[in-house]
Formats: structure tokens, C-alpha cells, sequence
């Protein structure tokens, strides 16, 4: 099976803020991958390295089999990324700012984007400013979803959702997956990456700390996540 993607010892430094150091990691096409770790780790400026949003120190990635510098353009068109904060327009309604997102990539999605706010219970009509945190995380997971890609990449998805939001997102993400993509799932929920990943890595003060399948228990996953001095 392919990989979908491939980060070999990627490194950035902040200067006196840390970075990633020395991380490796493959991610195979089908896969929901867990990503853990606590604030700081390096988990996000690993998900904007690979979407080259970021300029790392050395090392390189490949998405989709394409090189996540030279190809940025064209892995963003395959990729669904959903950001850790939901920003939008406050005075756009949310059928406007769906359909923007879809506009951006010139894409009709209408279709996708209906099935899902139907599936996600969110109403369209509203505007922007009058959304809760987990009516705008809902407008998010739409936008990064209507094109139907070929990999997901998430950054803390279920924070402010409701548990039967958090299961109907789940049971969207394992059709898009039935059908072909791939996931990435940045979250600090250990029991989503139990229940849902199939492979996970922890990470650490900057480096890949623990790479292994679920199911991770608890004792094991404190011990990777914190310092001893904190447990």
C-alpha cells in the first residue's frame, strides 16, 4: 500500500521556541492516523509543514506522492484541512461562507455540502456571528469535507462538539475513507484515537516520541505525554 504521506527527518526551529527535530513518520493511503500530544509538542508546525504553509530547516515531505514544496498548490486542491480555530466572515451566513470555501477551489460542491449540513444538523441561514464554538467547528468540518478529498488533515476537530456530533463526524470520516481517502487526526482525546485510528504517533517536546497501532493504554500514553515530575 502506498503512502500518502511521507516526512523524512523533518526539522524546524523557532530559534529560542521550539520546533520538530529529527521527526519521521509515514502515513499509508487508507489509514486514519491518531496524532497526539500535549500543547507545544510540535504537532501543528508539523500539519503546516506538510501543507507547506510553513518553510522548514531540513528534511522533506511528500503528499500524495507529490513534494510538499514544490507542489504546494496542487496537494491543497487534494487536501481537506480543517485548522484547530474556526475562522470566518461574521457577517456572511453560513450557506454563503460554505459556498466561498467551495468557490476558492472552483468547485460546485453544493451537493456534498447540503448531504453534510443535513448529516451535521447545522442550519444554514444563520450568520457567522451568531454561531456557538460547535455550530462554527461544524461550518469548518463542511468546508474542509464538500470537495470530497483525498486526505483529511484535522487539528483538534471535536473541541465544542456535542457527543452526537462527535459520532456523526466520526461516521463521515470512516465513509470518506471506505472510499478512498486517508486521515489525519490531530487531537488530545485518547479515546477518539482508540476507538477510531488505526495507526498513531505521539509527540513530544518537539520529536516523534512513540509511534505505534492503537489501542494505546492509558499508563503508556501519560507516560509519553507529560513529564515525570507532573504525574
Amino acid at each position: 500500500m502506498k503512502n500518502a504521506i511521507e516526512i523524512s527527518h523533518l526539522t524546524k526551529s523557532y530559534g529560542k521556541n521550539r520546533g520538530v527535530i529529527d521527526v519521521t513518520l509515514n502515513i499509508k493511503e487508507g489509514d486514519i492516523f491518531g496524532f497526539l500530544g500535549p500543547n507545544g509538542a510540535g504537532k501543528s508546525t508539523t500539519i503546516r509543514s506538510i501543507l507547506g504553509f510553513l518553510k522548514f530547516d531540513s528534511g522533506n515531505i511528500k503528499v500524495l506522492g507529490m513534494d510538499s514544496v514544490k507542489d504546494h498548490v496542487n496537494i491543497l486542491k487534494n487536501v481537506g484541512y480543517m485548522p484547530s480555530e474556526a475562522w470566518f466572515y461574521n457577517s456572511m451566513k453560513v450557506a454563503e461562507a460554505i459556498k466561498y470555501a467551495a468557490d476558492v477551489r472552483g468547485l460546485d460542491c453544493g451537493e456534498e455540502a447540503e448531504k453534510l449540513c443535513k448529516r451535521l444538523k447545522l442550519d444554514t441561514n444563520k450568520r457567522i456571528k451568531e454561531l456557538s464554538l460547535g455550530n462554527r467547528k461544524k461550518v469548518s468540518i463542511v468546508c474542509a469535507m464538500q470537495h470530497k478529498p483525498k486526505l483529511f488533515i484535522f487539528d483538534e476537530p471535536t473541541s465544542g462538539l456535542d457527543p452526537l456530533i462527535q459520532k456523526k463526524f466520526f461516521e463521515l470520516i470512516n465513509e470518506y475513507v471506505s472510499d478512498g481517502a486517508t486521515c489525519l487526526l490531530s487531537t488530545h482525546v485518547l479515546s477518539e484515537v482508540n476507538k477510531y485510528c488505526k495507526n498513531a504517533a505521539i509527540m513530544r517536546e518537539g520529536r516523534l516520541a512513540l509511534l505505534d497501532s492503537p489501542d494505546i493504554d492509558d499508563d503508556t500514553f501519560l507516560k509519553f505525554y507529560y513529564d515525570e515530575e507532573d504525574l
